[in-house]
C-alpha cells in the first residue's frame, strides 16, 4: 500500500477528525491554519512511516520524552494516528530525569497521566557525569546524548518495546548532516531508520520530513508544557547553532532549499562521488560493460 496515495483521503473522514479527536486535541484550536498544519505533519509522518518500513514487525514503543517541543509533538501524533486506527502499535512514553538542577519532577508524570498514557520515568544522574567529565568550555551533547541513549536502550529491552522512537525533525537530520561534512570530514547524518549495535532493537525517527518550524507552531498551538534544558541547551556558540543559523540564511535567501537539501539524502549516486569503498572505480574501464552504481 502507498501510504502517501491513502492518507490525504483518511484524514479528511469527518468522524476521524475535527469533530471527534484524541482527547489530548480537546483544547486545540478549532481553526483552519491549525487544521492545515495538523494535517500535515500526519501526512508526514505516515510517508516517514512508508519509506522506511517503520511499521513492519513493530509491536511495542518506547517514545523518549524530554519535556521539548519536539518530543511532545511526536508523542501527540502518535497518540492521533493511533487513535484513527492508522499506527497499530502499543506506545509506552519514557522520560530519562537526568538530575538536572530544579527540574520540575512534576510535570511529564502529571501531563502522562491527565492524558492518559503509559509511561515511565526514569532516574539517573548522568548531568553530574557530564559536568565532571566535560572540560570548561567543551560542549556537553555529545557525551549527554551518548548518556541519554545508553539509558533508553536498556529501558526499552526491559519495557519489552521493538524500538525506540525520537523525535528528531527534518532540520536536526539536515543540521547533523553538515556537522559531519563541515567537521567530520564524512557524508552521515540521522537515519530514519537504524538498527542498534546489538541488533535487538531499532531507532526510528518519524519526524525525519517535519520541519521545525512546523514542530513549534504545533506546541505552541497544543499549550504543551515545555521544559527547557539546563545542559545543552544553556550553551552559546555550539557547532549545531552555527549550522541552524547557516541553513536559515540559506532558506531566506532560497526559500524551499531545505526541502531540496532533503531530498538530496535520498538521492545517492556512489559513482560520482569519491568513495571506492561504494563504487568499483578500479572496475571501471572503457569499452568494458561499466559497473553499476547502487
Amino acid at each position: 500500500m502507498n501510504i502517501a496515495a491513502n492518507i490525504a483521503d483518511e484524514l479528511e473522514t469527518p468522524t476521524a477528525d475535527d469533530a471527534v479527536a484524541h482527547a489530548l486535541f480537546a483544547d486545540a484550536p478549532n481553526s483552519v491554519s491549525f487544521n492545515k498544519l495538523r494535517k500535515r505533519l500526519l501526512r508526514n509522518v505516515r510517508q516517514a512511516f512508508d519509506d522506511f518500513a517503520m511499521l513492519k514487525g513493530q509491536k511495542r514503543w518506547l517514545i523518549g520524552l524530554s519535556g521539548g517541543k519536539d518530543s511532545y509533538g511526536l508523542l501527540a501524533l502518535l497518540l492521533d494516528l493511533q487513535w484513527r486506527g492508522l499506527l497499530p502499535v502499543e506506545l509506552v512514553a519514557c522520560n530519562l530525569d537526568q538530575g538536572q538542577p530544579n527540574f520540575p519532577k512534576h510535570i511529564l508524570p502529571d501531563y502522562l497521566t491527565k492524558i492518559g498514557v503509559k509511561h515511565r520515568i526514569e532516574y539517573r544522574d548522568t548531568y553530574s557525569i557530564v559536568k565532571e567529565k566535560v572540560p570548561e568550555g567543551a560542549t556537553y551533547c555529545s557525551l549527554c546524548s551518548r548518556l541519554r541513549r545508553g539509558n533508553l536502550y536498556r529501558i526499552a529491552k526491559e519495557e519489552g518495546c521493538d524500538a525506540l522512537v525520537l523525535g528528531h525533525h527534518r532540520e536536526d537530520i539536515l543540521e547533523t548532516f553538515f556537522m559531519n561534512f563541515f567537521h567530520g570530514g564524512r557524508l552521515a547524518s540521522m537515519p530514519a531508520k537504524l538498527l542498534n549495535d546489538e541488533g535487538n532493537l531499532m531507532v526510528l525517527r518519524p519526524l525525519a520530513y517535519c520541519a521545525e518550524d512546523d514542530m513549534a507552531k504545533f506546541a505552541a498551538a497544543m499549550q504543551f508544557p515545555i521544559i527547557p534544558c539546563d545542559l545543552c541547551g544553556s550553551q552559546d556558540g555550539l557547532q549545531r547553532n552555527a549550522m541552524k543559523e547557516m541553513l536559515a540564511d540559506f532558506e531566506r535567501r532560497m526559500p524551499g532549499r531545505k526541502d531540496t537539501m532533503l531530498r538530496a539524502l535520498a538521492h545517492v549516486n556512489p559513482s560520482h562521488l569519491l568513495d571506492p569503498k561504494l563504487f568499483d572505480f578500479a572496475g571501471l574501464m572503457a569499452g568494458e560493460t561499466a559497473p553499476k552504481s547502487e
